[in-house]
């Protein structure tokens, strides 16, 4: 059983998507603690729900990032973590703490990375005119938004999209997708070589996706 931490910073949809699916019988993973910066983080309440130890950690209250960090990784160890998960966690992480964290930190962000790294990943994918946005989940590396790929999955971009709309696509497939990369994990499923991620048994979609249909 995969010991997991999740970090957080707000509502906390894709914590909650991650707890749910931990607590079915055959899942091969658990989340151990949930860590905040923010003492106002929504997502909170889904780790005291599910009885999950909820730890608020103000980045305020720190000299600089690393110190901050320091604290961090002092809680994720306490709890005795194997691997972390970034889900909505608003704070860009020092150097030291993705080397300490490498190949056991993974992140979600809401674009076809490399395309729109940041925030904003909506907004410049319709300014773009993109016809595909998505979503990526990685392991993390120092350069912010880079690192192996787990997982993509492309959301086609509708023409009368707004931000809103098209983050609310992107979110419902963000709820299927990080569970399903935990589990890859958690089965020991994942092997990195020169910065790639290759995924034992999966079932790579042979489906083409046009928009618009040529």
């Amino acid at each position: 059983m995969l010991k997991v931490g999740v970090l957080i910073s707000g509502r906390g949809s894709n914590l909650k998507s991650l707890i749910e699916a931990c607590v079915t019988p055959d899942f091969p993973a658990k989340i151990v603690c949930v860590i905040s910066n923010k003492a106002d983080a929504k997502g909170l309440e889904f780790a005291r729900a599910a009885n999950i130890p909820a730890i608020i950690i103000p980045h305020k209250d720190y000299p600089d990032r690393q110190k901050f960090e320091e604290a961090v990784d002092a809680a994720l160890n306490q709890h005795k973590v194997e691997l972390v998960c970034l889900a909505g966690f608003m704070r860009v992480l020092t150097a030291w703490f993705v080397e300490r964290w490498r190949d056991r930190l993974v992140n979600i962000h809401p674009s076809l990375l490399p395309s729109f790294p940041g925030v904003d990943t909506h907004k410049k994918a319709i300014e773009y005119g993109s016809k595909l946005a998505g979503l990526t989940i990685h392991y993390v590396r120092a350069e912010m938004d880079h690192g192996p790929i787990l997982m993509q999955i492309a959301i086609p971009v509708l023409a009368n999209d707004t931000e809103e709309t098209l983050a609310a696509r992107v979110l419902q497939s963000e709820h299927k997708a990080y569970p399903a990369v935990l589990r890859m994990i958690a089965e020991n499923r994942v092997n990195i070589h020169n910065e790639r991620a290759f995924i034992t048994d999966a079932a790579p979609s042979g489906d083409v996706l046009f928009n618009p249909k040529a």
